[in-house]
């Protein structure tokens, strides 16, 4: 019987420390090897055609081009491709971004050692694996009504304190249509004020100020 292939991981992230942290802890594995690493997102593409890896750990917040981008790359040369989010980011459409560009996994980076481990493993045997907390968190961002791309401009502005007045302005809308914009945001978000509203956004991801 052939000795089983060890599992080969890329580890993609701008911050020398995690990237030296991740190796040291793979190399550790009898089962597993880091066949290559990349600090931002071009080259992350360049490595994954390169190595074709089993597992590839990808930053989220990566320079240049933005994880989701990255995902959607790794994918377009390898449909198969498992990649697993490594991120201190929860924020839901963070979350929903990287799933719906075709991430098996989403764990967050103070899930190292054994969970980090027990999510190569998991997802190289072929099952997808995401934090419990934020599987939930998944599911109520995909069956809630998703904001438009004008709302989420408009929620924006509002986050930054401007008025009515002001959003029209720079949105070359009327303040008329800016309070439109505000109710239908109310209502899918299930707030009551300005300031609810742009504190759920943030917390969810959805803009960021």
């Amino acid at each position: 019987m052939p000795e089983p292939r060890n599992i080969r991981v890329l580890i993609a992230d701008d911050h020398q420390v995690v990237r030296v942290g991740l190796r040291a802890i793979i190399d550790g594995e009898p089962d597993m090897e880091v066949v290559g690493e990349a600090a931002d997102g071009p080259a992350a593409v360049a490595a994954f055609v390169a190595h074709r890896p089993d597992i590839t750990l990808l930053d989220l917040r990566m320079p240049v081009l933005s994880g989701p981008h990255v995902i959607t790359e790794m994918r377009r040369h390898s449909p198969d491709a498992q990649i697993i989010v490594v991120t201190t980011y929860d924020a839901d459409e963070d979350v929903f971004r990287a799933v719906q560009a075709g991430a098996r996994g989403y764990i967050l980076k103070d899930t190292f050692t054994e969970g980090m481990l027990e999510a190569i493993r998991n997802v190289h045997a072929g099952r997808r694996l995401i934090d419990p907390q934020l599987a939930a968190r998944l599911m109520d961002r995909i069956n809630e009504r998703s904001l438009t791309a004008r709302e989420i401009a408009v929620l924006g502005a509002v986050a930054r304190g401007m008025t009515n007045r002001e959003i029209g302005a720079a949105l070359a809308m009327g303040e008329e249509t800016v309070k439109a914009h505000l109710k239908h945001i109310f209502s899918k978000l299930d707030v009551s004020d300005r300031t609810e509203a742009a504190l759920i956004a943030v917390q969810r991801g959805l803009i960021r100020i």
